[in-house]
């Protein structure tokens, strides 16, 4: 990997990390559906300027059903769940509860595709029950029925987006990666909107919120995605899912900075931990 694709890289994961921040900044003051709605709605239209802007077909309207879909369980539904679970964790938390989508994606491959895991994929599953137990149930913070409520959120998101990758692969066959990411926003977008409006705050909103938003959609989402893409094309999809490493480091470093979260032994214990049950669950057959 060049300096350059590895900037790239450290960028995503910058933006990525970032969102946690935000999501746990805007959530509680606009409320977890308001907030994701504002994120896609607005993500998706910056998406669909850029698409204007370097004249791209999106074909959106075509496969309007399947990006209803995606929408719904790769964009709609985690942005939701880690929105609600950070209405009582800390943004460094649900950031390395995230990291568990690794596990749940070769979990649903090997779901689907009746494969065996192997003795190292195992072990690195185990490891991730382990990592995650260390992560929320060592930990000084009371171990209360909301706490454990809202990990559980976390682990669901980590869920979704694994389904929501599966089925991305599944329909992006002839698509491109601007109009996957463009039509899951949109998608998003649509199905939210009946919450949304449920849901909408009686209030207007701080400037902390609103800087909050706007991060999130336009950096977290739209640019995010750009990079995603730029750096798939470049270096491949294997060394762009490196990015899995860092994105719960800069979580955990921009809590710690902009909302003074404190870090314990068994929070950096359980980054480790999981870490290497991602790379245990992500070897090649090869080497299990």
């Amino acid at each position: 990997m060049s300096r350059k694709d590895f900037s790239v890289l450290l960028l995503l994961a910058f933006a990525w990390g970032a969102s946690f921040l935000f999501m746990r900044i805007a959530s509680p003051e606009l409320g977890p559906v308001f907030t994701t709605e504002l994120r896609v709605t607005l993500a998706g239209a910056a998406l669909l300027l850029y698409a204007f802007v370097t004249r791209r077909k999106l074909g959106i309207l075509k496969h309007w059903k399947q990006f209803l879909l995606l929408g719904a369980i790769n964009a709609a539904l985690p942005f939701t769940l880690i929105c609600m679970a950070e209405l009582h964790l800390s943004a460094s938390l649900a950031a390395i509860l995230n990291t568990t989508t690794p596990m749940f994606a070769a979990l649903a491959v090997w779901g689907t595709r009746q494969e065996k895991p192997g003795l190292a994929k195992s072990a690195g599953l185990v490891l991730g029950l382990v990592g995650v137990a260390v992560l929320v149930g060592w930990s000084p913070v009371p171990l209360t029925s909301t706490v454990l409520l809202s990990a559980g959120f976390s682990l669901c998101a980590a869920l979704s987006y694994a389904f929501g990758g599966l089925y991305a692969s599944r329909v992006g066959s002839g698509l491109t990666p601007l109009a996957l990411a463009a039509g899951q926003q949109l998608g998003a977008s649509v199905v939210l909107l009946p919450l949304a409006v449920i849901f909408a705050p009686d209030h207007l909103p701080s400037a902390a919120a609103v800087y909050s938003v706007l991060g999130l959609s336009l950096i977290c989402t739209s640019v995010a995605y750009l990079l995603y893409f730029r750096l798939i094309a470049s270096v491949g999809p294997v060394k762009t899912v490196s990015v899995t490493f860092l994105v719960p480091v800069f979580g955990l470093l921009w809590g710690v900075i902009f909302l003074h979260e404190p870090v314990y032994a068994n929070t950096l214990a359980g980054l480790v931990i999981i870490l290497l049950s991602v790379t245990l669950v992500n070897r090649k057959p090869g080497k299990s």
